[in-house]
């Protein structure tokens, strides 16, 4: 059992429908066609959306995506239209809203692993393999891998699991082709975002990407990226065979699983609320992921 603590009612706004709730980002629709992306401060873990907000998470994820967005421009078009509040929205949309142009999405989680951690670990120590990639003997835990890796994971409703496939069951599903492009792009800006957060002091271990077709060109939605879709770990204190410190959710998934939260993730009742130093300590590190990449303050 999983979803939303709390689900919440969608904004009503003139000249917008409403298209779905997701865990973060509220998506509707404009008249001229175009699609109205809102990220909320609303948080995830363990596939459970929690009733806590971090404040000025929708902010952080959208200013950080415009700012890759532009930094990838030459290797991947992206589905940016524009960042001006629709007519009518409530003021607070404002550095949380996208105007994008509506693509035929990929039903694809397009995974890049630079490094072993979580499910790829997971698969790795029971297979020596990666989404049916074979890898060398005697890596663990944080290892950084002999080169990226693409493994694909198929798209998951709010509370389910995305499951990870093979390169070859994406080919099936999409064709040999799109799977191509897939990989290949994947791969290109992977390796661009590696190496620029790797020139601030952060290592880029792995990160999921979503494509969708403007008529026959690729191009890069949703957001990129960011503490939400990415691993980033301080490369001062990268040391492999444990687990990294991390810019993320990591202080909501720590509490909640401990004695103090009282909250057994196996059963059936819906996580509690999370404590007011909790969210503090997790806005924090949203923030500090934002300057260190950009090298500008958040204020």
């Amino acid at each position: 059992m999983s979803g939303f603590v709390e689900k919440p009612e969608p904004i009503e706004v003139p000249g917008l429908v409403h298209l779905h709730t997701g865990k973060v980002r509220e998506l509707y629709r404009d008249a001229a066609g175009d699609l109205v992306m809102v990220a909320s401060d609303r948080i995830s873990a363990y596939d459970w959306v929690l009733p806590t907000e971090i404040p000025d998470k929708g902010r952080v994820l959208t200013r950080l995506s415009l700012w890759w967005f532009d930094k990838l421009r030459d290797l991947a078009p992206n589905h940016v239209i524009s960042t001006e509040l629709p007519p009518g929205a409530p003021a607070d949309w404002a550095g949380r809203t996208l105007v994008c142009k509506s693509l035929d999405m990929v039903p694809v989680e397009c995974v890049a692993r630079g490094y072993l951690t979580g499910s790829g670990l997971a698969e790795y120590e029971q297979t020596r393999t990666v989404c049916g990639l074979a890898l060398p003997e005697g890596l663990v835990d944080g290892s950084e891998l002999p080169a990226p890796i693409f493994t694909p994971a198929t798209k998951a409703e709010v509370g389910e699991h995305d499951e990870n496939v093979s390169y070859e069951e994406v080919a099936r599903q999409v064709g040999a082709e799109t799977a191509a492009q897939l990989r290949q792009a994947t791969l290109a800006v992977y390796g661009r975002a590696r190496d620029i957060a790797r020139e601030r002091g952060i290592v880029l271990a792995d990160t999921k990407f979503e494509f969708g077709f403007d008529g026959d060109s690729l191009v890069l939605a949703d957001e990129v990226l960011t503490p939400d879709s990415s691993r980033f770990w301080p490369a001062e204190t990268w040391q492999p065979g444990r687990a990294q410190p991390s810019y993320d959710k990591q202080y909501v998934r720590d509490w909640l699983t401990s004695a103090e939260s009282g909250w057994d993730r196996r059963g059936e009742q819906p996580p509690p609320a999370l404590p007011e130093a909790v969210v503090a300590a997790t806005r924090a590190k949203y923030l500090e992921a934002y300057e260190r990449l950009t090298g500008t303050s958040w204020s």
